[in-house]
């Protein structure tokens, strides 16, 4: 018998897991960030950048959890990513020196930062400099690129994975 949200029995639990969108401005991406945000549980989800289109457009593949998913809006990640120093900061991006994801090793004593970037353009230079990790997703078909939202999903399975007890 299929299990419904009120009869599944998956055990709640947060990470201390921060997810950073530089410049996602898909208002459909921003409603299932906010969806699988929830559903793995991390701790709060940021958007950067200057229109964030937060409203009813989103709702639709947010399912209504922008009403209890922590999550903020700032229009510069530059000023941002400072304040997560702390963190292990972690860009989810093909990069000419990027590492597989799955050889990522995550600290069990120190909060992620995952940062994920723009549909088109990815996450900028600047910022991509200032991370302590920069892992892609392997592919092996003709595409290069995979949408944000399921890239999103899987760092975040292979992360949480390896922080869950």
């Amino acid at each position: 018998m299929q299990l419904t949200h009120y009869t599944s029995h998956f055990k709640q639990q947060q990470f201390p897991i921060v997810l950073i969108c530089d410049n996602v401005t898909n208002a459909p991406n921003i409603g299932s960030l906010f969806r699988i945000a929830d559903a793995m549980g991390i701790e709060k989800l940021i958007f950067c950048g200057e229109n964030i289109p937060i409203g009813r457009r989103m709702t639709k593949t947010s399912r209504s959890t922008e009403k209890y998913m922590p999550y903020e809006v700032h229009e510069s990640i530059a000023s941002l990513i400072e304040s997560y120093a702390s963190y292990q900061l972690i860009a989810l991006e093909i990069t000419d020196e990027s590492k597989p994801l799955e050889t990522l090793k995550v600290e069990n004593n120190k909060p992620v930062a995952l940062i994920v970037g723009n549909e088109n353009f990815g996450i900028s230079d600047g910022v991509l400099k200032q991370c302590n990790e920069v892992v892609h997703i392997d592919m092996y078909g003709k595409n290069s690129s995979m949408n944000v939202v399921q890239a999103t999903s899987i760092a975040l399975y292979a992360i949480t994975n390896q922080l869950k007890s």
